[in-house]
């Protein structure tokens, strides 16, 4: 009886962390790794970044940004900040621009995550801007702040 119940216990668990790797996996689809930027992210691969987790595509990028400084992690923030976003770990509030009201019709993906801005001349702003540019005034450590980026909050039973 033991023994059955063991068994029973063991494979209850086995089957709740798969769903929860499936749950990982399904809203990091699209989402590149951090380091790499154009290969796509192992949900096993993931690090501590402010209140959620920054992904990886391999044991090597994981323990480099791991290893990395203060100052050299402060470096990708943009990017770190843009897949918090696209991996539906936070939200947006307000334009990262002005810090106004979001327009839902004025969005534009940037860094492989959706971002809203308040108004066309916003979202126009960030149109013109390119690559590393562009990464940094929407998703860089103060648009993230004026923006009002927060963490999904996550019913608990």
């Amino acid at each position: 009886m033991k023994t059955k119940l063991g068994l029973s216990l063991a494979a209850l668990a086995l089957i709740t962390s798969s769903l929860a790797i499936a749950a990982d996996e399904s809203k990091l689809d699209g989402v590149m790794c951090l380091l790499q930027g154009k290969k796509a992210v192992n949900a096993e691969k993931a690090s501590k970044y402010k209140d959620g987790k920054v992904y990886f595509c391999c044991d090597g990028c994981l323990g480099k940004f791991d290893k990395m400084t203060a100052e050299e992690k402060a470096k990708l923030a943009p990017k770190a900040n843009s897949q918090l976003v696209a991996s539906k770990q936070y939200t947006q509030e307000a334009c990262p621009f002005t810090g106004g009201k979001l327009n839902d019709e004025m969005k534009l993906t940037v860094g492989g995550a959706e971002v809203k801005f308040r108004c066309g001349n916003c979202k126009g702003k960030a149109e013109k801007m390119e690559g590393a540019e562009q990464l940094e005034k929407v998703f860089g450590d103060a648009a993230f702040e004026k923006g009002k980026f927060k963490p999904v909050k996550h019913e608990t039973k």
